[in-house]
């Protein structure tokens, strides 16, 4: 009786034990934002910590200085420091 307690739960754990050992899909992407074409609205929505304030700045930077030439120049933006824009590197497109 133990024998076939044990054996059915074993068979119905099974496929639980399976699930815990899966690998994450790295099929994640992470949508791009071309920070030197996109409006207000685009750059919000892209970039995380960037709100409407932050958004307006990088276009108006980019009206009076040109288009960016490499992410390190949001930099100079106002309200862009170094933690921002490592939060976004992988999002910001040239």
């Amino acid at each position: 009786m133990w024998k076939a307690l044990i054996l059915a739960i074993a068979v119905l754990m099974a496929p639980v034990a399976t699930l815990a050992v899966e690998e994450p899909s790295e099929a994640v992407q992470t949508a791009q934002v071309n920070i030197n074409t996109a409006d207000a609205e685009t750059l919000a929505n892209g970039l995380v910590g960037v709100g409407a304030k932050k958004a307006q700045a990088i276009i108006t930077h980019r009206e009076q200085h040109g288009p960016f030439s490499s992410k390190e120049e949001l930099l100079q933006v106002r309200g862009i420091g170094p933690e921002l824009l490592s939060k976004n590197r992988e999002r910001i497109q040239l």
